[in-house]
């Protein structure tokens, strides 16, 4: 018998995983809303919202889940030369929103994201909390060459979307993220679903129980509000 999609009430209460489905991978359950109380509860469970519009909100939790451990940042010679070259400029929770919405960006193919204006203004909501951060990588005219944001949990880091409008400075921007993360002893940085890019700086796949196990151990932790702030170029990332 195919399982049914819960449908969220007004409560912060999450079905448990074992309920997602296997097709599409992770679909756990529908509705609720964005406020950040649901948010940090989702995030803490280990589901994120992912949809786009006219749909519902859709909660996920794929199985498995793709990670990147700080320790484990593969740094390729050529992204090592673009670091020692110094051209890219490094900024934090400077322009939250803009790197959202240069996220939020049509794709090649012509269709919308996930990102919509809801989106945007929940993710601000969080940012005002002290719950999210984004990274910034500047041209050397001071405009954003790429970026990421997400959202911090104890010791694990959320990693929502990045961008690059120049080659490689959305590498960069993960770089600066984990230089961050390093120095307020992070776990994890969650990155949802697995890609050529990620892997290529050292993400690989865990299984649901043992990505959800680590959670319970370390979202909890207390972490520094001072370690948010990066060298202002990106060789100082070296």
């Amino acid at each position: 018998m195919p399982r049914r999609i819960r449908r969220l009430d007004d409560t912060l209460v999450f079905p448990p995983s074992s309920e997602a489905l296997d097709d599409p991978n992770g679909l756990l359950a529908v509705g609720g809303d964005l406020s950040p109380a649901r948010l940090l509860a989702a995030y803490k469970r280990g589901i994120f919202p992912w949809y786009e519009a006219p749909q519902p909100i859709l909660w996920w939790t794929p199985d498995p889940r793709c990670v990147l451990f700080p320790e484990e940042l593969h740094l390729s010679r050529s992204l090592r030369r673009t670091l020692r070259r110094n051209a890219f400029g490094l900024a934090v929770d400077r322009h939250f929103e803009v790197v959202m919405r240069h996220c939020a960006r049509l794709r090649g193919d012509g269709r919308g994201t996930w990102i919509d204006d809801d989106m945007v203004r929940a993710y601000c909501r969080l940012r005002e909390l002290g719950a999210a951060h984004s990274v910034e990588v500047l041209a050397p005219d001071g405009t954003l060459a790429g970026g990421l944001y997400g959202v911090s949990l104890g010791r694990v880091f959320f990693g929502e979307s990045m961008f690059s409008r120049v080659a490689d400075a959305s590498k960069v921007a993960l770089v600066a993220l984990v230089h961050i993360l390093r120095h307020g002893r992070f776990e994890l940085i969650d990155c949802q679903l697995p890609s050529a890019h990620l892997r290529s700086l050292g993400a690989r796949d865990i299984d649901r129980l043992d990505f959800e196990q680590r959670l319970a151990q370390t979202t909890n932790l207390g972490n520094r509000a001072d370690i948010w702030q990066l060298p202002a170029t990106c060789g100082g990332l070296l």
